[in-house]
C-alpha cells in the first residue's frame, strides 16, 4: 500500500495564508475588533511554515520565508509605528514609544512561534541571526535610530524638571530607560553612548549653572555644604584615603569602626568612590593575613628542636587566629560597609591570597583538616562546649571556600576521620554528621559522599558484630576461644591501606576462618580483604613478677606470639616468619625493644634496629600498671595522601577533557585548557602543564587526535 503523498504548497499560496494570520496579529496589536488566536489557528500557521520548509527542492521556501519574516516587521513599522511616533512630542512621544516597543515585543514573540521551524533547522544550519534577534533588530534600525535623540532630550528634560521640584511620571522614565538597555540585545553600548554620556554632561552643566546662582544667592556656609561633596571628596579622594595616620589604612589599623562607617557613607555618594576604599581594605586584610602566616612560620621553625606536638600546637593557634581575623573583617563588611558586594569580593580575594600559603611544610588544606580533627577527637587540645564546636566548625567550612586545593583537604580529612571512627576516637557522632552536612552545602554532595559512607559503614559494622556474636552463641563448635571484633568496611568509601599477607599466629588464623564462615552465611558475592595494620589486640604477658595485659597492634601481637615457641629470634627470622617489609619490622621491633616499654631485650643494646640484631623475651619486665598500651610509631601519611590526590586529579582532568571534547567534538588547545580549568576550579586549581600532559596521554590512548593541518586543534574520537 503506497503512502498518500503530501500536496506541494507554492510560495504565493502559502504566503497568502500566512499574511492573513499576520494581519490578524497586527489588528489585535492596534486594538481593532478581532478574535484571539485559537490553538487551531496557531497550529495551522505553524504547520504551513513547516510544510513549506520541508518540501523537496525547488519547493523548499526556507530562505524566502526567512526574508518575508523580516519584511513583515519592516512593513508594519513603516506603515503604522513610525507615523504614530512622528506626530507626537515630548512626554506624549515617550508614552507612544513605550506602547509601540511593548507591542513590537509581543509581535516578535508570536511571529517567531509561527516561524519556529526556521529557527530549529534552517537558521542553525546557515548560522543566520535567530528570529527573535531579527525582529528586535528591525525596531532598532528603523525606529530607535530615528527617534533616539528626541527621546534622550525628552528624558533629560523630565529629569531636569524633577530636579527643580516638579512631580514627574517615574514609571514612564523607567520604561523608556529600559528600552535603551534592551535595544542593545545584551550589550549596554546603546544605553551608555546614546543616553548616559549625555545625561552626565547635562548634569555637570546643570550643577554648574546652579553653582553660579548659589554663589550669588547663598551664604558662605550654605554654599560650602552644597559644594563640599564634590570639592572635598571627589577632587581630593585619593589624597584623603592615603593620609598616613588618619587615612583608610590608619582607620583599619586602629579599628576606628565609626569613622570607617562614615567614610563608607560619604564615598558611596561619589561615582566609583568605593573602588579605592575596597582596594585599600583588600590590601590591609592581605597584609594582616600574610603577617599571621609569617608569624606561624617563625614560631614553627623556632620549635623544630622541641617536640613535634608543640609545632602542631603552633599550627592550631595559626588556624584559630585566621578564624578570628575572618570574624573581625566580616563584621566590618556587614556593619561598616553595609554588606556591599565590593567589600565581600575584596575580603574573598584577600583571604584567597594568604589562605593558600603553607606553614612549616604543611599546606593550608592539611592545617584545616588537622584543626577539625583536634576539635572532633577525644582528648583534643581544644576544650569547647557543644555550641562553640558547632560555631567553630561553621567558620572552618567558610575558610575552606578560600582554599583552592579542596580535594587535598577532603583526602586529609578522610584519613583523620577514618582514624577517629576506627579507633573510637570520635568525641561526638552528632558533630561528625554536622560538619559533613556543612561541607555538603559548601562543596556539593560528591565532596562528602565517601565520608558519609564511612560513618554509615560504622553503624552497619556494629550491627554486623552483633550478628557475629549471635552466630557464635548458637554455634558453640565455631567459637575460636578468643574474643573477636571485626569491622567490615566498604572499600570505595575508605582511604586505601596497605594489605600485606601477614603470617598470622595459629591462634588468630582460627578467628579469621570462623568470621569468614559467618560472613558467607550472609553473602557469597563479596570478598573480604583483611587490613591487619589497623587491628589491635589485648594479650596477657606472663612476666616473672606478674601478668600484665598489653594493648598492642596486630603486627606487634604477631611478633610477640613468636616468642611463645622460641626464646631467642634474630631480625631475619622474625621478618621471615611474619612476612612483613623491612620498614614495618623495624617499626614494630623498635616499639617493643627500644621505646618506653622494653618487652623484648635486644642484642646489641642500642637505640636503633639493624638486620643483625637478636631479640629475646624480657622476663624481668615490670610496671606498676596491670594494663599498658604500647604505641606503634605512626607512619607519616602526608606523602601518600598527596600521591593519592595527584592520582585522583589525573583521573579528574582526563574525565573533564573527555566530557568537554565529547560535547564540542573539535576544539583549540587554549580553549580546551580554559574550559578544563573552569570545570575543575571548584575542587582544585589544575596546573596547565598537567592538563597538557593528560591531553598527550589521551591522544596516545585514542580518545583524541590532533588536526592534520593545525596541531593546536584536537578532535574527539568516538
Amino acid at each position: 500500500m503506497s503512502m498518500h503523498e503530501r500536496k506541494t504548497i507554492d510560495l504565493e499560496q502559502g504566503w497568502e495564508f500566512m499574511q492573513k494570520g499576520i494581519t490578524k496579529l497586527k489588528n489585535i496589536l492596534e486594538g481593532l475588533p478581532e478574535s484571539q488566536f485559537s490553538s487551531e489557528d496557531y497550529m495551522m500557521l505553524y504547520t504551513t511554515i513547516y510544510n513549506m520548509c520541508t518540501q523537496k527542492p525547488p519547493h523548499d521556501y526556507s530562505q524566502q520565508l526567512y526574508d518575508k519574516y523580516r519584511e513583515s516587521f519592516e512593513e508594519y513599522i513603516t506603515s503604522m509605528v513610525l507615523p504614530s511616533l512622528r506626530v507626537k512630542h515630548d512626554e506624549f512621544m515617550l508614552r507612544e514609544l513605550v506602547k509601540r516597543w511593548l507591542n513590537h515585543k509581543v509581535m516578535v514573540r508570536w511571529l517567531s512561534r509561527f516561524f519556529h521551524y526556521l529557527d530549529r533547522y534552517f537558521i542553525t544550519r546557515r548560522s543566520l541571526p535567530p528570529l527573535n534577534e531579527v525582529g528586535l533588530t528591525c525596531f532598532r534600525d528603523l525606529v530607535y535610530q530615528e527617534v533616539k535623540d528626541k527621546v534622550k532630550d525628552a528624558v533629560i528634560s523630565l529629569i531636569d524638571r524633577e530636579r527643580e521640584g516638579e512631580q514627574i511620571d517615574r514609571a514612564l522614565l523607567k520604561n523608556v530607560l529600559d528600552i535603551f538597555v534592551e535595544i542593545g540585545l545584551g550589550n549596554m553600548e546603546c544605553y551608555e553612548n546614546d543616553f548616559e554620556a549625555h545625561l552626565l554632561k547635562d548634569t555637570a552643566a546643570y550643577y554648574s549653572r546652579k553653582a553660579s546662582n548659589w554663589i550669588l544667592e547663598d551664604s558662605c556656609p550654605d554654599y560650602m555644604l552644597k559644594k563640599v561633596q564634590h570639592e572635598l571628596l571627589y577632587v581630593n579622594a585619593s589624597q584623603l584615603l592615603e593620609k598616613e595616620h588618619s587615612g583608610c589604612h590608619g582607620l583599619l589599623r586602629d579599628d576606628k569602626v565609626d569613622d570607617l562607617s562614615r567614610m563608607y557613607r560619604l564615598f558611596c555618594r561619589i561615582q566609583r568612590g568605593l573602588d579605592p576604599v575596597s582596594q585599600i581594605f583588600k590590601q590591609h586584610v592581605t597584609i594582616e593575613g600574610t603577617a599571621l602566616v609569617k608569624q606561624a612560620e617563625d614560631s614553627a621553625s623556632n620549635k623544630k628542636a622541641e617536640k613535634r606536638d608543640v609545632v602542631g600546637l603552633q599550627e592550631q593557634v595559626f588556624v584559630r587566629k585566621v578564624i578570628e581575623l575572618h570574624d573581625k573583617y566580616l563584621a566590618y563588611v556587614n556593619d561598616c560597609f553595609q554588606n556591599h558586594s565590593l567589600f565581600h569580593k575584596a575580603l574573598k580575594e584577600a583571604f584567597e591570597v594568604f589562605c593558600n600559603k603553607g606553614v612549616a611544610g604543611s599546606s593550608s588544606a592539611e592545617l584545616l583538616a588537622t584543626f577539625c580533627d583536634n576539635i572532633l577527637k577525644k582528648g583534643g587540645s581544644e576544650k569547647l562546649s557543644d555550641e562553640a564546636i558547632e560555631e567553630t566548625l561553621e567558620k572552618v567550612v567558610k575558610l575552606l571556600a578560600y582554599i583552592s586545593d579542596k580535594d587535598l583537604f577532603a583526602e586529609f580529612y578522610r584519613k583523620k576521620l577514618a582514624r577517629r571512627l576506627l579507633f573510637d576516637k570520635s568525641a561526638n557522632d552528632d558533630h561528625e554528621r554536622s560538619i559533613l552536612t556543612k561541607l555538603k552545602q559548601q562543596c556539593g554532595g560528591q565532596f562528602t559522599s565517601k565520608m558519609e559512607g564511612m560513618v554509615t559503614d560504622l553503624t552497619l559494622a556494629r550491627e554486623n558484630q552483633s550478628g557475629f556474636e549471635d552466630y557464635l552463641n548458637s554455634n558453640a563448635h565455631a567459637n575460636p576461644g578468643i574474643d573477636l571484633t571485626v569491622t567490615v568496611l566498604t572499600t570505595g568509601f575508605w582511604p586505601s591501606y596497605k594489605s600485606f599477607d601477614l603470617n598470622l599466629p595459629v591462634e588468630m588464623v582460627k578467628c579469621v576462618e570462623v568470621f569468614r564462615e559467618f560472613y558467607q552465611t550472609k553473602t557469597k558475592h563479596r570478598k573480604l580483604t583483611w587490613i591487619y595494620s589497623l587491628g589491635t589486640c589485648n594479650i596477657n604477658a606472663k612476666f616473672e613478677h606478674k601478668t600484665i595485659e598489653l594493648i598492642v597492634t596486630t603486627y606487634q601481637a604477631a611478633a610477640l606470639l613468636l616468642f611463645n615457641a622460641s626464646d631467642r629470634l634474630s631480625y631475619s627470622e622474625i621478618m621471615t616468619q611474619l612476612n612483613l617489609t623491612d620498614d614495618d619490622v623495624i617499626r614494630l621491633l623498635h616499639s617493643l625493644s627500644c621505646a618506653k616499654y622494653k618487652i623484648l631485650n635486644k642484642e646489641p643494646n642500642t637505640k636503633t634496629i639493624s638486620s643483625t640484631d637478636v631479640f629475646e623475651f624480657n622476663n624481668k619486665f615490670n610496671d606498676k600498671m596491670r594494663r599498658i598500651k604500647i604505641p606503634l610509631p605512626p607512619v607519616d601519611e602526608k606523602k601518600k595522601v598527596i600521591e593519592d590526590v595527584d592520582k585522583d586529579r589525573r583521573y579528574a582532568i582526563d574525565a573533564s577533557i573527555v566530557r568537554i571534547m565529547k560535547s564540542r567534538k573539535v576544539l583549540g588547545h587554549q580553549q580546551l585548557v580554559m574550559e578544563c580549568v573552569e570545570q575543575l576550579g571548584r575542587m582544585f586549581k589544575p596546573d596547565f602543564k598537567a592538563i597538557k600532559k593528560r591531553i598527550e596521554d589521551l591522544i596516545t590512548r585514542d580518545y583524541l587526535e590532533r588536526d592534520k593541518d593545525n596541531p593546536n586543534i584536537f578532535r574527539y574520537l568516538a
